[in-house]
């Protein structure tokens, strides 16, 4: 696969510093990487010779195991890298474990870290081409590029379209890198959720507020809803899980109201009878599924472009 044009950035780490041509470029790029992933034969050699590290020191399924799917379908070398096994229980610092991992001559770092920022360190003081695989509340950029990859297939360019993000969104990485993607592309992006979940500084980021489920999914093309994401709330954000799913929690009923279509979208991983019910998770409306085979295709395009930079 050759292609005419290369990314403006020689890392991935976040959505916020890719231009809307590159956002593009890894669109196309995927598109053709999908055809791949549907033959018999679904690998290619674009990657052979190029040596990828996983570096995942929070724990991950779903992510980890798409990098190291797209790594194997373009057959990378793949080295993965655990920190609850590792020496960095013993003290190792982060830059001391990524440079005994480059001392084994490594191309391209894949990465998740709970600190935010910990990816621009990185560039700074290795060689290495690095992706954000999600970093604390901050960023996780090749998630919104498989949910808009995700969402152009199914209503078309995304210019002019209202996309809905629901749920937690002061502690989702998803929902920043999916705000500046959708955003960069034209979107009409509106933030849906309880008060105490919605950070104050978000209009700012030219996204509409609001506090009512029921006018936002009037509104909406696609509805992305995110997880109510416990494991990162050190507070009581909302009276109970109960209360919660009754005022903010998309089921049947809601969707029967609407006189359209529109697209039901979930990052996972899901809190089924919370942020959504089985009904809405597993129904037409519903392209979870569609999002998981994208995420390989659209990593595949992230390792190719960046192993091409130059």
């Amino acid at each position: 696969m050759a292609t005419i044009q290369q990314l403006s950035t020689r890392h991935v780490l976040g959505i916020k510093y890719l231009t809307e041509a590159d956002i593009q470029l890894i669109f196309a790029t995927a598109e053709e990487f999908k055809e791949v992933i549907n033959r018999p034969i679904k690998k290619v050699p674009s990657l052979r010779d190029i040596t990828v590290a996983n570096l995942f020191f929070e724990d991950s399924t779903r992510t980890r195991i798409s990098f190291e799917l797209a790594e194997k379908r373009l057959s990378a070398d793949v080295v993965n890298f655990s920190a609850s096994s590792s020496s960095v229980k013993k003290g190792e610092t982060l830059l001391d474990t990524v440079n005994n991992i480059l001392s084994m001559k490594v191309d391209m770092v894949v990465m998740r870290h709970p600190a935010p920022g910990a990816h621009h360190f990185l560039s700074k003081h290795i060689d290495a081409h690095i992706i954000n695989a999600g970093d604390g509340t901050h960023e996780h950029p090749t998630q919104a590029l498989l949910d808009a990859f995700s969402m152009r297939e199914q209503i078309g360019e995304l210019a002019g379209k209202h996309i809905a993000i629901i749920g937690d969104i002061l502690h989702s990485r998803v929902a920043l890198s999916n705000i500046f993607c959708l955003t960069k592309l034209g979107a009409k992006v509106r933030v849906c959720g309880p008060p105490t979940l919605i950070p104050k500084y978000i209009a700012e980021l030219g996204v509409e507020v609001s506090y009512d489920l029921r006018d936002t999914l009037h509104w909406c093309d696609v509805a992305n809803i995110l997880r109510i994401q416990l494991e990162r709330q050190d507070l009581n954000y909302f009276p109970s899980l109960r209360e919660y799913t009754q005022y903010f929690g998309v089921n049947k009923a809601l969707l029967d109201e609407l006189d359209k279509r529109i697209v039901i979208m979930h990052p996972g991983p899901i809190n089924r009878g919370v942020e959504i019910t089985s009904e809405v998770a597993d129904s037409e409306h519903s392209i979870i599924l569609q999002q998981v085979e994208n995420g390989v295709a659209v990593r595949m395009a992230v390792l190719y472009l960046l192993a091409a930079y130059r």
